[in-house]
């Protein structure tokens, strides 16, 4: 009798640390991954969750989140990249050089400016942002920003651009 109770004591813990160790699953959306990213996309419109708009002066080092609207960003699958800025009443065209890249642990997209003679090895500061979703069409990207105590999103809405 106790050997049968230790023999069933041993499959149920044999079973627990197996249990651990497979594969986990989610039932939510699947990751997003660099490949999605990829390519050379529009940004569309910029919406805000959690804050007015007239609240966020400045936005990713630019005088208005209103210059990024029409912007083209261009990823490639080294993380060298760039935007450009549409020029328009209040803002000058501009192209800016980036290194980016992605978690997919994290779920965040993060990218560096590079000026002329950087390497991207040697800038230590950049913007880190939440990548709600990629795929081959559309992509969303959340800025966070503190606002009242809280954390709100100045949210970027891309669509892949024709090349």
């Amino acid at each position: 009798m106790k050997k049968l109770i230790l023999a069933i004591a041993l499959f149920s813990a044999s079973l627990m640390v197996l249990e651990s160790c497979s594969p986990k699953t989610t039932t939510g959306a699947p990751a997003v991954r660099r490949g999605n990213i990829t390519g050379n996309w529009m940004l569309n419109n910029i919406t805000f969750e959690g804050i007015p708009d007239v609240a966020v002066r400045s936005f990713l080092g630019e005088s208005s989140y209103k210059c990024f609207v029409g912007s083209t960003w261009r990823l490639t699958n080294s993380g060298n990249g760039s935007y450009s800025l549409p020029s328009s009443a209040s803002c000058s065209a501009k192209t800016q050089n980036i290194f980016w890249s992605v978690s997919t642990a994290d779920e965040t997209f993060q990218f560096k400016k590079l000026y002329e003679g950087d390497k991207a090895k040697n800038v230590t500061e950049g913007y880190r942002m939440v990548l709600s979703g990629a795929d081959e069409s559309t992509m969303m990207i959340k800025s966070p920003i503190e606002y009242g105590g809280k954390t709100a999103y100045v949210v970027m809405n891309f669509v892949k651009a024709v090349n």
